[in-house]
């Protein structure tokens, strides 16, 4: 049961985060295949990015099609709906924190049920998580946002050093484990979002 309730909530994140590279394609003004690059990109990449480096292939995105499919689909419905998620991008933001708690749980899952230790779970959670955002922005020729302040990759970390911290608790198990960890990054996500939550900023001599 677990295993059908995290696929469904990797599949929700999935179309979220598809969602938010879609719209992104669309402020650029690029064309229908261009958007539906960067749904897929958004969509799967980060995931694509973390099975590779923890030694999980063929990654899960080629193994299982669904993952692609429903990104691609999700370009298109934005392509041709545009001004619905782009105006109601606060919505979407929501919701986004829910695919960042979950792409983040799964990574550092999958880095530990792989015999990683603490370093490894945690940057396969964070890359998981934030790694297709990272090259939808590299693709638009701008800073990656999860190093201009905003508190979206910092909310991952802290995810993954919980979800860490309580594998050493015997009373819990890796499934409560997983649903905490993710809960915790979705509550931190939100509440950034709601109280405009950002890292400080470097400044130079000479800096109002």
């Amino acid at each position: 049961m677990q295993e059908e309730i995290v696929y469904f909530l990797d599949l929700f994140g999935t179309v979220i985060f598809a969602i938010t590279g879609a719209v992104k394609g669309v402020r650029l003004r690029l064309d229908l295949f261009g958007v539906m690059v960067y749904a897929v990109t958004v969509g799967c990449a980060g995931g694509m990015m973390r099975d590779c480096l923890i030694g999980q292939t063929p990654v899960a995105a080629f193994t299982d099609s669904s993952y692609i499919i429903v990104s691609a689909l999700t370009g298109l419905v934005v392509f041709f709906s545009a001004r619905k998620f782009v105006g109601r991008w606060r919505v979407v933001l929501f919701c986004d924190a829910i695919g960042l708690g979950v792409f983040t749980a799964i990574g550092a899952e999958k880095a530990a049920l792989a015999g990683l230790g603490a370093v490894g779970q945690l940057l396969s959670g964070l890359i998981g998580a934030v790694g297709g955002g990272v090259l939808r922005d590299v693709f638009s020729k701008e800073i990656p946002a999860v190093l201009k302040s905003d508190f979206y990759a910092t909310a991952s970390i802290i995810g993954g050093l919980l979800y860490i911290i309580l594998e050493h608790f015997p009373a819990v198990d890796s499934s409560l484990n997983f649903f905490i960890s993710a809960f915790s990054v979705m509550i931190i996500r939100i509440y950034a979002i709601q109280h405009n939550l950002k890292l400080p900023v470097a400044r130079m001599v000479g800096d109002d």
